[in-house]
């Protein structure tokens, strides 16, 4: 077992921690500003999940669709915010 393996293997664990409790923040938020960050951060930690996924395979794919999860998760949370403050996504 290599250095790096260990550190895959405590990065992933940390990771799914900070997964497991933003969900817990994603249902339990007492207000919706809290479910919003909480779901923002949700997805920087899938982003996370996927870049440690693509060092263990080794492979550049997945990489890509880190890159696309982090652009679907930054659209997602502006547009949820302008909603929130607005109540209108399209002026």
């Amino acid at each position: 077992m290599t250095l790096l393996t260990i550190a895959l293997d405590l990065g992933t664990a940390a990771v799914t921690v900070a997964v497991a409790l933003c969900a817990w923040r994603l249902l339990k938020g007492p207000e919706i500003s809290d479910r919003v960050l909480a779901l923002d951060t949700l997805y920087m930690n899938v982003v996370a999940l996927i870049i440690l996924l693509d060092i263990r395979w080794d492979t550049e794919l997945l990489f890509e669709a880190a890159l696309l999860v982090a652009m679907m998760g930054f659209v997602s949370t502006v547009a949820l915010a302008r909603y929130i403050t607005r109540g209108d996504v399209i002026e």
